[in-house]
């Protein structure tokens, strides 16, 4: 049986062991936590000290679950959601102008137009802090991992998320000017069979065309992909192939010229805070500030035109 002394517990070894449960090994959770990896080996055996047997069994470099680990992961999880609930509470009672406001983004929009759209509001507004979290995944607004996540076609599945559609990104098909020499301009969607594709490695953010009868266009191969905006650009930049990008972004590049223009694709872009959030003053601000700024942009998301910003 497990010997719990009778004293008071560090709370937070236990999110410790729940960091090392969801990354899956003691590396990982010390690179999310932000510590050393023998912090994370330390604070972990106090606390499989304190209960007198382990929570985890490891092998080779990965920590598993013992059936007590489990149940501590269970009682953790409750111990977060409760802990987010309680910053929520804090920080929708506070209606100041004041603090700090996080943005979470992806890298296509969070490194190039959001800074740019939240310096007129930070400027306007000098005692908010701004930070922007760049994340491939779905920040979770919950456990207040950001204030305001910018997210693609809708809040997402996450009970008590609000959100506001403000642009509508327009994409197309896009191939260098090089990689058209050499091997010719498709005249058709299913000349796209005898090219190169450059895709992604996180989703098809923009879909591969099918055919008039609309059965999918299978390109000869996948020449190249990506999990980056910035780095799939740049592949259909180098010349790997044709692929599916913004306008957005192809504007950037001289030597990327679109092809079959008649084929376009486009995805819904949001803004999503958790209801309980989106009622402080500074959250609200700045969520009303990017939504304004997009709308005002809604020619660069398009057709890719010149940003006002």
């Amino acid at each position: 049986m497990p010997r719990i002394q009778k004293r008071m517990d560090d709370w937070s070894d236990y999110l410790v062991c729940l960091a090392v449960a969801e990354a899956g090994s003691l590396t990982a959770a010390a690179q999310q936590l932000g510590v050393s990896q023998p912090t994370v080996t330390r604070r972990l055996q106090a606390l499989e000290q304190r209960f007198g047997e382990p929570v985890f069994d490891r092998d080779q470099g990965q920590s598993r679950l013992t059936t007590l680990g489990q149940k501590v992961v269970a009682h953790a999880k409750r111990m977060r959601e409760e802990a987010s609930a309680i910053e929520r509470a804090v920080i929708a009672q506070d209606q100041s102008l004041s603090g700090l406001v996080v943005v979470s983004a992806s890298e296509g929009l969070g490194a190039d137009w959001l800074p740019r759209a939240l310096a007129s509001f930070q400027r306007a507004n000098p005692q908010i802090g701004i930070e922007i979290a760049i994340k491939n995944h779905s920040a979770n607004l919950a456990d207040r991992e950001a204030d305001i996540a910018l997210r693609w076609n809708g809040p997402g599945t996450q009970q008590s998320l609000i959100g506001r559609r403000g642009a509508t990104v327009g994409a197309g098909l896009y191939a260098s000017r090089d990689y058209l020499e050499e091997y010719g301009r498709p005249e058709k969607v299913e000349d796209l069979a005898d090219h190169a594709c450059v895709g992604w490695t996180v989703g098809d953010f923009f879909g591969w065309p099918s055919s008039v009868s609309g059965s999918a266009v299978v390109p000869k191969n996948i020449s190249f992909k990506a999990n980056s905006p910035a780095s799939h650009l740049k592949g259909i930049e180098a010349g790997f192939g044709v692929g599916v990008t913004s306008h957005r972004l192809a504007r950037h590049c001289e030597n990327v010229e679109r092809i079959l223009p008649e084929f376009t694709t486009s995805l819904d872009l949001w803004v999503v805070a958790h209801e309980t959030v989106r009622k402080s003053g500074r959250v609200r601000a700045a969520f009303d500030h990017i939504i304004a700024q997009m709308q005002a942009d809604s020619a660069y998301f398009t057709r890719g035109e010149s940003s006002i910003l």
